[in-house]
């Protein structure tokens, strides 16, 4: 496994926003490549880390790279939080983080389908298993296909790029990454394609869907939250908009008080804050890091710590 590839992104920004305590539990709720995992569990002493992911490929390659550790690596979704440290008997945790989207390991690894540079079988499937993208781009009807394609790709151009993807498959089915391109291509005004690859807002949008990411994230966000000890830290990277989105306000939530309407003369609902933001603004990638890894462009990070 030793080609399982990944720059962690923000890497140096997520261990100082941790706050990592020697003797604290922490949890890695997307270990991909370790990477993350890897400078946090060299940070603890007496302190275990529990690394998560679903992907069978990247809990192998993070089982290995631990090994020297005191680390768990489990094979989960991380919106199962609360039951993966209730099984390992933990009732609570000291930080955790959590790096959305696609590792550089299942984009460079072509035949696992997610990107649409190279040829490759329609699957996207994180878990490596459910639904793929071929049975989405093969069976949804045109009204599900513009949907997801305009909801989770904000793609403009969806409903043309919808009915393109049905008029090919009344003809063939649609076997590959690489047909799915060229549907896409062809389906966008010529002057789109100048611009920038248009694929990858629609390669977004059936990856999204095919995972159910942001129902996976929405569920994550309130058990991990939970999940955490006072003073613990959430930490959280995003790629799109619309994570980001759900992050800010979720922890927007977390952060607010009193829920009296305006003109109450004073407080009757007796909230208080339950996080605290770390950073006002989101933190992104360096003039070095951008140089160094590409894939750091778009994320944002994200932490909050609960009081």
């Amino acid at each position: 496994m030793s080609d399982f590839k990944h720059i962690s992104v923000l890497l140096y920004e997520c261990i100082e926003g941790l706050n990592i305590k020697p003797n604290g539990i922490y949890v890695d709720g997307t270990a991909g490549g370790a990477g993350h995992s890897y400078e946090i569990a060299k940070k603890l002493e007496t302190g275990r880390l529990i690394a998560i992911d679903r992907d069978p490929e990247a809990v192998k390659v993070a089982t290995e790279r631990l090994k020297d550790y005191n680390a768990t690596v489990v094979r989960n979704n991380y919106s199962q939080i609360d039951e993966v440290l209730s099984e390992l008997g933990l009732d609570g945790c000291d930080g955790i983080l959590m790096d959305l989207g696609v590792s550089s390991y299942q984009l460079d690894t072509a035949e696992r389908g997610f990107s649409y540079h190279g040829d490759a079988p329609l699957d996207m499937r994180m878990s490596q298993e459910g639904i793929s993208a071929s049975d989405i781009v093969n069976k949804y009807s045109y009204e599900q296909l513009t949907k997801i394609i305009f909801e989770y790709g904000e793609e403009k151009f969806a409903r043309s790029i919808a009915a393109a993807i049905i008029k090919r498959r009344e003809q063939k089915f649609i076997n590959t990454t690489a047909e799915l391109a060229e549907i896409i291509k062809n389906a966008v005004p010529a002057r789109v394609r100048r611009e920038k690859n248009p694929c990858k807002k629609t390669f977004q949008a059936i990856r999204i869907a095919v995972n159910n990411e942001l129902e996976h994230l929405s569920v994550a966000l309130d058990k991990a939250f939970e999940c955490l000890n006072t003073g613990g830290r959430l930490c959280i990277i995003s790629f799109h908009s619309l994570e980001d989105r759900l992050v800010k306000q979720r922890f927007a939530g977390f952060c607010k008080g009193c829920i009296c309407p305006p003109d109450f003369p004073q407080c009757i609902c007796g909230k208080s804050p339950r996080g605290k933001l770390i950073n006002r603004k989101p933190i992104e990638a360096s003039v070095e890091e951008l140089e160094n890894n590409n894939r750091s462009r778009s994320a944002k990070l994200r932490i909050i710590e609960k009081l």
